[in-house]
């Protein structure tokens, strides 16, 4: 089985505090993972690690095969990451925004245009191209910050709660363009406190706490762990998780 990416022994400190202590888990090629844990749990740290903005104390990191680590310029060209907080230049327009961003990865002028222009479509803000990005509203943002992750086409997408502070619509689209991007053969790995979304959406689900995991599988799986076969997946995390408070006291 191909595993987008592979975690073992991950370890991250700062400080006395571990925020991820040993962390090992996969992610298999073309699903949608869902990284759900409570704040503080380790989640961002370890998804900021993968993206190679943050150096781990220990472990290793396989990305479609390739040493995180060791060759971390091949593993985050294969990456994309998309934070809590849309990250863009206000004073460039979406177009432009896209196509810089297309040109730091080494995406041809016409291809990032044409990229750049399915997106923007996809997206609901093609009629937006022409304005500054310091005007548009938080949804705005965030999806053409979502538009800019996806300009070069990575195997791999690592969303940090991509739904914070979304209308109903908006949030329709961007799930509508991950589990799109998912049938195209992506793998998309993401974080978020909507518990509803990961039950909807993910094929499988990974529980973090105190930085290392917790438990991981289908919402069936963790079902069968707490013996409710019924049970939401918001009840599921709130037992496991008072489980697993549990036993690390």
């Amino acid at each position: 089985m191909t595993h987008a990416l592979s975690i073992r022994g991950l370890t991250k400190a700062f400080g006395a505090k571990r925020a991820v202590d040993d962390l090992a888990f996969e992610v298999r090629a073309g699903e949608l993972y869902a990284l759900l844990g409570h704040n503080g749990a380790g989640k961002t740290t370890t998804l900021r690690m993968v993206a190679g903005l943050l150096k781990p104390d220990g472990g290793a990191i396989e990305v479609f095969g390739v040493d995180a680590l060791k060759d971390p310029t091949a593993a985050k060209q294969l990456i994309a990451w998309a934070p809590d907080e849309p990250l863009l230049y206000d004073r460039l327009h979406p177009m432009e925004y896209l196509e810089f961003v297309a040109g730091l990865w080494g995406v041809d002028a016409r291809t990032a245009r044409a990229r750049a222009e399915e997106l923007l479509k996809w997206l609901g803000l093609w009629e937006n191209r022409g304005e500054r990005c310091e005007g548009f509203s938080r949804g705005m943002k965030q999806k053409t910050a979502l538009a800019g992750a996806l300009i070069h086409e990575p195997r791999l997408l690592i969303l940090d709660e991509p739904l914070t502070g979304l209308d109903a619509a908006v949030a329709r689209q961007v799930k509508d363009l991950l589990q799109q991007r998912v049938r195209d053969g992506a793998t998309v790995i993401l974080t978020t406190h909507i518990l509803e979304v990961a039950e909807r959406m993910a094929d499988r689900i990974g529980i973090i706490q105190h930085g290392r995991l917790l438990a991981e599988g289908t919402l069936e799986e963790l079902r069968a762990r707490t013996g409710e076969a019924r049970a939401t997946l918001e009840d599921v995390f709130l037992e496991l998780t008072a489980e697993g408070q549990g036993t690390a006291a």
